[in-house]
């Protein structure tokens, strides 16, 4: 079920960092950070699961197992990316249900055509304000549990314009929407407009080397907004840690000069080795 403690971040005026989480690793890591909110990004769940890039190929049943997963590691509220909802009305409503049967704390749903794109890539194309509605007051009908959190997402500022994304993400927050998510406005100006226009949480998408500017978050809730998400700060480093590990082994034949950089006994903790050990040494049977 829901972590209540999310919402309750949010109706106390609590500005949230929610760092990105992608596999069980990142996910222990993160979890012992002492967060509010951890934010299951699609690009890099997908990149972890399947090698892919995050264009629409990853399915409902690809997601909802892997953020379940994820939720389940986790004792932080967890708001996981869900895409389009994968389909129509109908899947939109299966999806929300799922992803809230899961332990997932919130649902991200966004306004683009099938197949999606990652929201700092090009050729991105959005459908009708009016059918992105629809799918908002499903997602709200859906949910059980008013600790459920709907994040709606609109791509409509990098094909048409700032104005049609602050338009719709009114109408979405009008539709049910409890956290309104713009994504790639273009300047510190555009978000300054963006928070100033719409009175609902909204939500700051983080992404390094992307097309929105990375504010510090006492400047974002000054702007307006509410959550600040870093979908791509963990997958990042990780991919840059192997690269330069592999590179290393490849060049020298060996380990040695990197040594043991997180420290292999502090991964057996990470991942539960002394309660196993503990459960061996209760249950030995002696020969």
């Amino acid at each position: 079920m829901p972590n209540p403690a999310l919402k309750a971040a949010f109706d106390a005026g609590k500005f949230i960092v929610a760092p990105g989480v992608f596999d069980g690793i990142s996910t222990l890591v993160a979890d012992r950070m002492g967060f509010d909110c951890l934010y299951v990004t699609g690009f890099g769940t997908v990149a972890s699961h399947l090698g892919v890039a995050d264009a629409g190929i990853a399915t409902y049943t690809d997601m909802v197992g892997r953020v379940g997963r994820f939720a389940q590691l986790a004792k932080t509220p967890v708001i996981a990316d869900a895409d389009t909802g994968y389909g129509g009305l109908l899947n939109v409503r299966h999806t929300v249900m799922g992803y809230e049967a899961a332990g997932v704390s919130g649902i991200q749903l966004e306004d683009q055509e099938v197949p999606k794109k990652c929201g700092h890539t090009p050729g991105r194309r959005v459908i009708p304000a009016e059918e992105m509605v629809l799918k908002i007051r499903v997602a709200a009908e859906a949910r059980r549990d008013p600790n459920f959190l709907i994040v709606a997402r609109t791509d409509a500022r990098t094909g048409l314009g700032l104005e049609e994304a602050i338009r719709r993400g009114r109408m979405y927050g009008d539709a049910g929407a409890d956290i309104v998510f713009i994504e790639s406005p273009e300047s510190e100006a555009e978000m300054i407009e963006v928070g100033r226009s719409i009175n609902k949480p909204l939500l700051s998408n983080c992404v390094e080397g992307g097309r929105t500017p990375i504010l510090p978050a006492a400047r974002l809730k000054e702007i307006g907004y509410s959550i600040a998400i870093y979908p791509a700060a963990g997958f990042l480093a990780a991919a840059a840690a192997l690269e330069r590990a592999y590179s290393h082994l490849r060049q020298h034949g060996d380990s040695i000069a990197m040594g043991d950089p997180y420290g292999f006994s502090r991964m057996t903790d990470l991942m539960g080795f002394p309660e196993v050990w503990e459960f061996d040494k209760r249950w030995a049977v002696t020969p």
